[in-house]
């Protein structure tokens, strides 16, 4: 019979005593390392939980990173905002208007145009007037802008002639006659409340007239 199959338990059997009770002491310690799982339960640390941990941390980090790449303020996730920037409606161009939510070419072009009528505006509401700006885009960009009362192209009241008075959007041609018979009847208008007096425009129309006129 052949017992070659025995020859490697021959070999480990041959080993030294020293050599057998160290390979059992070794034996032990892993039957007790694989066994204290299950001993103490509470304790035990799994890849599972180390992995959950870890996807928890990078979540969290990618969060932060998505509410504001540039500036993580720990405290309340606040966000820095760029400043808006304030387009002045006397000195703009068209390119500026264009950028604006809701103003394309056309309405960039109207903007334009009434202000050369009006000789520049003397408020922001009055964007209102001009034709095709509905009042959602405006009241969405309105915001955006500003208009410096100084840079408006002022109409003198007592010496400007009948083609000069009648640029200005807010006169009615029979106000303008009227305005420019007082004159040479009456003598010079001395200011927007004169005119008002002597019914030569309401007094609605002296409000919207009065940042257009020099006494």
């Amino acid at each position: 019979m052949n017992y070659r199959w025995f020859e490697p338990f021959k070999e480990w059997f041959g080993y030294s005593r020293r050599e057998r009770r160290a390979s059992f002491i070794l034996l032990i310690l892993i039957l007790v390392v694989a066994g204290a799982r299950f001993v103490f339960p509470g304790h035990k640390i799994t890849f599972e939980r180390i992995n959950t941990a870890n996807n928890e941390y990078r979540t969290d980090t990618a969060e932060k990173m998505i509410i504001s790449p540039v500036e993580y303020k720990r405290e309340n996730h606040a966000v820095t905002k760029k400043p808006v920037r304030i387009i002045e409606l006397n000195r703009c161009d068209s390119a500026s208007l264009e950028a604006l939510p809701g103003i394309g070419p056309v309405l960039s072009a109207r903007i334009i145009k009434y202000r050369n009528l009006l000789g520049g505006y003397a408020s922001v509401e009055q964007l209102r007037e001009v034709y095709g700006l509905t009042e959602d885009t405006y009241n969405i960009i309105c915001s955006r802008l500003s208009a410096d009362t100084s840079a408006i192209r002022k109409i003198k009241i007592n010496t400007a002639d009948y083609r000069q008075l009648i640029r200005l959007p807010y006169f009615e041609r029979e106000e303008v006659s009227a305005i420019i018979n007082y004159r040479q009847q009456h003598g010079r208008i001395l200011n927007s409340r004169d005119m008002v007096e002597n019914k030569l425009i309401s007094d609605e129309k002296a409000g919207k007239v009065k940042p257009y006129l020099e006494f």
